[in-house]
């Protein structure tokens, strides 16, 4: 069950690594209040042995927002949750989905669904160690293994160690032989194991994941789930989810329109560097080698802002503009907005 005083799960971003970090999670609430927010993933020696504060700060606005840690060892996942729960976050949400071959060398990931009972004494370990939600988000199936039984009897096995909220990427994961880029594209979804949990386990919460992009889509699935989570789509269209306050969530209040939204970035953008320094350059998304925070690694999150809009490929060519990223000013957002002007008008 979700904690008190959040919304319900029924609309989420996913966790996806590169694209979910603080700024990013800034961005996306600004465009929606009630939509669950992931981190990207935190393995637990990232938290265990590295720098706590620079993987798990994060923005008081961001909440409902949940912590995606990756491991195996039940006692690094109980310690990990439990800093994250110390930190603040409404959830801590176990991946049992990533394929990629740096993750399987960690023995976590995708590869953990052939091995449901230590999944099963890793979710007892950090429900003993929190009293926030721990939650799981896993495949239908592992390479060749396509049979509904193989992720039934998984959930199930999870269940009874007390997880009640299972988000479903309905698609298998090829553990070898696939990128982690064409594990999102290739193995086909199959919406319909994702339904059949559901009926199976009624009591459950059951998440729905995997190329899923437009409204209609979340709808159709909302008949047979209980919440819907988007990846790339929130991502490059963000502004797709203008209207999911209002849809899902029974909120009045008016959406940010998308000039709003960057009115309310350029406070935040300037706190943030103000507080870490303004790095050297602009091109990188990341912290300059000399330390300080780039203004790209801010805004490389809202070039899809203006999606199917007149003049949106200004805005993006305006925000990628590295002499202009280097002066790590924000009022680039508004001339990145100003330079559509004339697109738009001309389609008017």
């Amino acid at each position: 069950m979700t904690q008190k005083n959040t919304p319900k799960r029924t609309i989420s971003v996913a966790p996806m690594m590169d694209w979910t970090d603080r700024h990013c999670r800034m961005f996306h609430r600004q465009i929606t209040r009630h939509t669950w927010l992931y981190t990207e993933m935190v393995t637990t020696g990232a938290l265990l042995y590295g720098d706590v504060p620079r993987h798990l700060d994060f923005n008081q606005e961001e909440h409902p927002v949940a912590l995606q840690l990756g491991g195996s060892e039940p006692d690094d996942l109980a310690r990990s949750a439990k800093l994250g729960e110390q930190w603040g976050y409404d959830e801590v949400n176990l991946n049992c989905g990533c394929p990629s071959e740096r993750v399987q060398k960690g023995a976590f990931g995708a590869c953990l669904m052939g091995e449901p009972a230590l999944v099963a004494d890793c979710v007892k370990a950090m429900r003993d160690a929190v009293s926030i939600d721990v939650t799981v988000k896993h495949r239908i199936g592992i390479d060749d293994v396509e049979s509904y039984d193989f992720v039934r009897d998984f959930v199930g096995t999870i269940a009874d160690a007390g997880c009640n909220t299972f988000i479903v990427h309905a698609r298998n994961a090829i553990l070898k032989g696939l990128s982690p880029k064409e594990n999102r594209e290739i193995p086909p979804l199959k919406y319909e194991m994702a339904y059949r949990l559901k009926k199976d386990f009624p009591g459950l919460e059951i998440l729905i994941n995997g190329g899923i992009k437009t409204v209609d889509e979340i709808d159709l699935h909302l008949q047979h789930v209980d919440g819907v989570m988007l990846g790339r789509e929130a991502y490059h269209n963000p502004y797709l989810m203008a209207s999911f306050d209002a849809r899902y969530y029974q909120d009045d209040a008016p959406p940010k329109t998308r000039a709003d939204v960057l009115q309310a970035m350029m406070p935040y953008i300037a706190d943030q560097l103000a507080r870490h320094g303004k790095g050297a350059g602009g091109a990188s998304a990341t912290a300059s080698a000399g330390g300080g925070l780039r203004l790209n690694s801010i805004t490389r999150h809202m070039l899809g802002l203006m999606t199917g809009l007149p003049g949106a490929r200004v805005f993006r060519q305006t925000l990628s503009d590295s002499k202009r990223l280097a002066e790590g000013n924000p009022a680039l957002l508004l001339d990145a907005l100003a330079r559509m002007q004339p697109a738009r008008a001309l389609a008017a």
